[in-house]
């Protein structure tokens, strides 16, 4: 049995027995729920536990001796005994998470509570999938250099469909059947389709416990159903592929090899097409031009229409509380108000029309891939495995 250190001044020292501690009643409970609400105290936490005020004591001094849990006062209210604030423990457990888009690459790091810290981006200088590996690799091997074994697994999301933890297609970087390498070797790794992570962080930070359709416009479109904070990716996590149900122009090829897919009727390659121009290299940036273009005003509105004919289609099929909109998404709507709400009525069924589902635009900003693939980095370590790896790996 090893002896672990108190994380505060009054905790004194705590015998951990490696595992023994961190599988103990409620710490992980405790851990999400921290994750979920950073900075609740640990009255309210208490109480959303179902736990006394003596457990979860208890439960929180094993957690700092740990290095799991910090607590810090908190503001005095009324004339209740005192309590704290639970946070992250500056020496806790960290994700390296990984954004792949079309262009570019990101890399950061993240804690128990969210926060991204020590950014790195680089752009592709070959779309080639094992030079965006390596250098991707790089900056993750630096993030394991400066935190050792703090870090505890990797995510990468990507511009691409992932089946059974492989990219097996890209159409906007042009992969097929990649398989991703551990980019930190002996640390548990997690791939995921950059939409899907995007809509699971929006539907866990954002409306935590209810039904989201996530739809998200970036090059084509994207999105994910999240059913109670579990994003419902089917039997071997292809899906969730929206932008390839046939909503778009029948017969009109699209690069995943299928005819009719949504995924070319609402972004930039589809304004070009209504106005007669080629397609453009950075169909993202095309549209983000033709937004404000009075000449692009007619081919933005049939996106716009496009875009909630299919969120009225999915709706139906889907029965979500809410229809969130991220990337340039809101933009588009935005654009042609008047004709995505024509067809995003007339897409409902008859009876939904009463009571329709909240549609919102995304509270996430940019950071959402980021922050979606530290949600699914984190469903690795919240684990009683790992915690109990943690424990051994630090205090034997």
């Amino acid at each position: 049995m090893a002896q672990a250190r108190g994380s505060d001044a009054d905790s004194g020292p705590i015998k951990v027995g490696r595992a023994e501690a961190a599988r103990w009643s409620g710490a992980l409970d405790l851990l999400r729920l921290v994750r979920a609400r950073p900075g609740v105290t640990r009255a309210e936490a208490a109480r959303m536990l179902g736990v006394g005020s003596g457990t979860a004591t208890e439960i929180c001094s094993r957690l700092r001796a740990l290095d799991l849990l910090s607590e810090h006062p908190a503001p005095p209210s009324g004339r209740g005994r005192p309590t704290t604030t639970l946070h992250a423990h500056p020496d806790g457990p960290l994700v390296a998470v990984v954004d792949i888009r079309q262009a570019e690459w990101r890399v950061a790091v993240a804690d128990l509570e969210g926060a991204l810290s020590e950014p790195a981006t680089g752009r592709h200088g070959s779309k080639r999938p094992e030079q965006v590996l390596a250098a991707v690799g790089e900056a993750v091997a630096a993030i394991g250099e400066r935190h050792g074994t703090r870090v505890r697994a990797v995510a990468v999301s990507a511009a691409a469909t992932v089946r059974r933890e492989r990219f097996v297609q890209s159409s906007v970087l042009g992969w097929r059947d990649v398989e991703v390498a551990p980019l930190l070797p002996g640390v548990p790794q997690v791939l995921g389709n950059d939409a899907t992570l995007a809509g699971l962080a929006e539907a866990r930070l954002a409306h935590p416990g209810r039904s989201v359709l996530y739809l998200t416009i970036e090059v084509g479109i994207g999105g994910v159903y999240v059913d109670g904070d579990r994003a419902v990716t089917g039997a071997t996590g292809a899906g969730g592929e929206f932008g390839h149900v046939p909503f778009g122009e029948p017969g009109l090829a699209c690069p995943c090899g299928a005819t009719g897919c949504w995924d070319v009727a609402v972004d930039g390659r589809a304004v070009a097409r209504h106005l007669g121009e080629p397609e453009p290299d950075d169909p993202r940036a095309y549209l983000i031009e033709a937004l404000v273009d009075p000449r692009a005003r007619a081919a933005v509105a049939a996106c716009s229409a496009s875009l909630g004919r299919g969120a009225a289609g999915l709706a139906n099929v889907l029965d979500p509380e809410v229809v969130s909109f991220g990337g340039l998404a809101p933009e588009v709507r935005r654009a042609a108000p008047d004709a995505f709400a024509a067809a995003f009525e007339a897409g409902l069924m008859g009876f939904r029309r009463d009571d329709p589902p909240q549609l919102i635009a995304s509270a996430l900003g940019p950071d959402a891939f980021l922050l979606g693939a530290a949600e699914a980095a984190f469903d690795v370590v919240l684990t009683e495995q790992s915690i109990g790896d943690w424990t051994a790996a630090r205090f034997a």
